[in-house]
């Protein structure tokens, strides 16, 4: 059965915005689901493409009345779904790459059963993970401790997920995902 919603889900630094990014390069017809955040938009984001940047009053709002299929805070900021994009998706026909949280995936899997194909990119280690946080440089170094603490609970996760690609040599990555979304998508 052709699935419509590719959910991806990494640890931060793990490269799913780079996997999603070669996705949507590939399949014209694939769309990005832009989530709604908190955080403070970084450099280079725009709102409405990266993300809704929404304030936390806002984005409560938006949780009282349902318009979020799913949400999480995440180091002190909120993540989530919102409910009329994916709708929109589903009843256009197209198919949706959704770049979350490992919760967000399992939400999202919740919802939508049958339309929705799990993967999960995963760093070769968790060294190799830590590596690339601080080649970032957006975060401090108590953040990027957060970051992988958290890390460690996601990869705990992995056997909920349809495909786990290890994210080792990047080529290789993408080439995989692209072959796991030609297997699925309705084309």
């Amino acid at each position: 059965m052709p699935k419509q919603l590719f959910v991806l889900s990494a640890p931060s630094g793990g490269g799913k915005t780079t996997v999603a990014r070669h996705l949507l390069a590939t399949f014209p017809n694939l769309r990005f689901s832009v989530s709604a955040t908190t955080r403070m938009q970084r450099p280079g984001e725009i709102h409405g493409k990266d993300y809704f940047f929404l304030s936390k009053d806002e984005f409560s709002i938006r949780i009282n009345q349902g318009d979020l299929l799913e949400y999480e805070v995440i180091f002190g900021n909120y993540y989530g779904t919102l409910r009329s994009e994916v709708r929109r998706i589903l009843e256009s026909g197209e198919s949706m790459i959704f770049d979350v949280d490992v919760k967000g995936a399992l939400s999202l899997r919740r919802a939508f059963p049958d339309e929705s194909l799990l993967m999960f990119i995963a760093p070769p280690s968790m060294d190799a993970l830590e590596k690339r946080l601080r080649s970032r440089q957006t975060e401090s170094a108590e953040q990027i401790a957060l970051r992988l603490e958290r890390a460690a609970m996601e990869m705990q996760s992995v056997d909920f997920f349809d495909e786990v690609i290890i994210n080792d040599i990047l080529t290789q990555t993408l080439d995989r995902a692209e072959e796991v979304v030609r297997m699925h998508i309705d084309t």
